[in-house]
């Protein structure tokens, strides 16, 4: 057998990419680091696994920073040596493979190993992690009664104190697990084949992104051009893979006779020829469904795994901040009203107090992709009846300003096939970006204010919430220099 030691994330990383193992161990020059919302998920899993240990509560601990991880397997050994019914973070090795238990606990039957994450479902690859848990403990000569997986239960709504039993479901994975196990044999021998030569010679495909993003995808997607057929409008993935493998890469290797719908066919005209597609008179059909006064609203929001408020389930949308620029009439000055809440508080009433003030009833009211906005008030409206006849007078009044560009009414090679704010911005209004911005992005702005209230310093915590507000400040004033450039493409003046 070629021994090359692993760790259970290895196994993972080998079992979905051999070459994305074979690179974390030679090249990690060429690791990714990981974006603000990626980190924000590193972080939720941190605290529902820290959370998911009342479950088991009166445990020992093997914290990470306790010596190297020759200590840490003694320190298990002692532990169950000494009688210890419940260890967190139990570190074992077997066969050249490392494993650290989220929580080992011993029952009647035996021991049980319980792997927490902070899904809401059991995925294929808990199996796998699972599994190669099971392996290391079993041939350590552990006695594995029960392996089960504690993931988060999406239907709990919290009401008072925090019920832990009612937070997590904890599903018994012990059948399949045991059935795998030639697989984790037969797996380990390959990986260990792969990460002792050169580097494997594995393309892109589907397993890029599949069960986890890859943190080597600039290196790996290097020939891959800035547009591209990965690019080309609802195409389904699929097509674009089978695209792919047929050597098609750019617009120009598309064969002829290849069946594009018209939103695929202005795109590829568009990009190889540079053809601007306007088509008036449905723009102008949209702009007469809007009335004035105009409102612009845009929420922002964060979402968190352990329900912080009353009325929460796992993972609900919470608003904090809301932008709104509005117009009395076309030509009328052009006002802008705003709302930050302060951090660590329960946003959301002090929210759609405000919110009610601010918009009318009977107005206009215009957002960027509004099936997000809408299902926001619609949230809003049923946790605060009392304002719920204003909140859904605005939702029904919404109208979406993507509708035209989604539908391709408009398009310019600039949009490379999205039709995102952030591809449409630059492209209709060049100098306006959110590239200057401290916060570019809705992932960063909700995973900065989730952990605004740990900064201590209060100079520190305004300058974020200035940056904050600038971020969705930016997005209604796009809507509206969006809307004028749509105005003054029907009716210019």
């Amino acid at each position: 057998m070629i021994e090359s030691k692993l760790s259970k994330s290895q196994y993972l990383r080998g079992l979905q990419c051999h070459k994305k193992l074979w690179l974390y161990r030679n090249r990690k020059d060429l690791l990714e680091e990981p974006d603000a919302a990626q980190q924000a998920l590193f972080d939720t899993g941190t605290d529902v696994g820290l959370l998911a240990q009342q479950l088991f509560p009166g445990g020992e601990e093997i914290r990470f920073e306790e010596g190297n991880f020759d200590d840490k397997i003694q320190r298990t050994k002692d532990l169950i040596e000494s009688g210890v019914k419940t260890i967190y973070e139990a570190t074992f090795k077997y066969d050249g493979v490392l494993v650290m238990v989220d929580i080992l606990h011993k029952g009647r039957s035996g021991w049980q190993l319980y792997e927490v994450k902070s899904s809401t479902q059991v995925k294929d690859v808990h199996y796998d992690d699972v599994a190669v848990q099971y392996y290391v403990l079993n041939g350590s000569g552990l006695n594995i009664a029960k392996t089960a997986l504690v993931h988060i239960n999406s239907q709990y709504v919290r009401e008072g104190e925090l019920d832990i039993k009612q937070l997590f479901a904890i599903e018994d994975l012990t059948e399949s697990v045991l059935e795998q196990q030639d697989e984790v044999v037969e797996t380990l021998e390959l990986i260990r084949v792969s990460v002792q030569g050169e580097e494997p010679d594995i393309d892109i495909g589907p397993h890029c992104s599949d069960p986890y993003e890859c943190d080597f995808t600039d290196y790996c997607w290097k020939h891959i051009p800035e547009v591209s057929i990965f690019n080309l409008s609802r195409l389904r993935g699929s097509k674009k893979w089978e695209l792919y493998n047929q050597g098609i890469i750019e617009f120009n290797d598309l064969p002829d006779d290849y069946p594009l719908n018209s939103a695929q066919e202005k795109q590829v005209e568009a990009h190889l020829n540079g053809t601007e597609f306007l088509d008036k008179p449905e723009i102008e059909k949209f702009l007469k469904t809007l009335s004035y006064p105009l409102y612009f609203l845009d929420f922002e929001t964060y979402q968190s795994a352990i329900p912080q408020f009353d009325g929460l389930r796992p993972y609900v949308q919470i608003p904090f901040q809301y932008s709104l620029h509005f117009q009395i009439n076309e030509n009328g000055k052009l006002e802008h009203k705003e709302f930050l809440a302060m951090e660590g508080e329960d946003p959301r009433e002090s929210l759609v107090k405000k919110l009610v003030e601010d918009i009318p009833r009977d107005v206009c009211v215009l957002a960027y992709n509004m099936g997000f906005e809408k299902g926001v008030i619609r949230n809003l409206a049923e946790q605060f009846p009392n304002y719920a006849d204003h909140l859904m007078d605005i939702h029904d009044n919404m109208l979406d300003l993507m509708a035209p560009f989604r539908s391709k009414d408009i398009y310019l090679k600039e949009m490379k096939g999205s039709y995102s704010i952030k591809y449409v911005l630059p492209a209709l209004v060049p100098g306006l970006s959110y590239q200057d911005l401290k916060i570019k992005e809705g992932g960063q702005a909700s995973s900065t204010y989730a952990t605004l209230h740990l900064i201590e310093d209060e100079k520190e915590r305004e300058e974020i919430r200035q940056n904050l507000l600038a971020y969705c400040k930016l997005d209604t004033l796009a809507m509206v220099k969006i809307l004028k450039f749509l105005q003054s493409t029907v009716f210019p003046r």
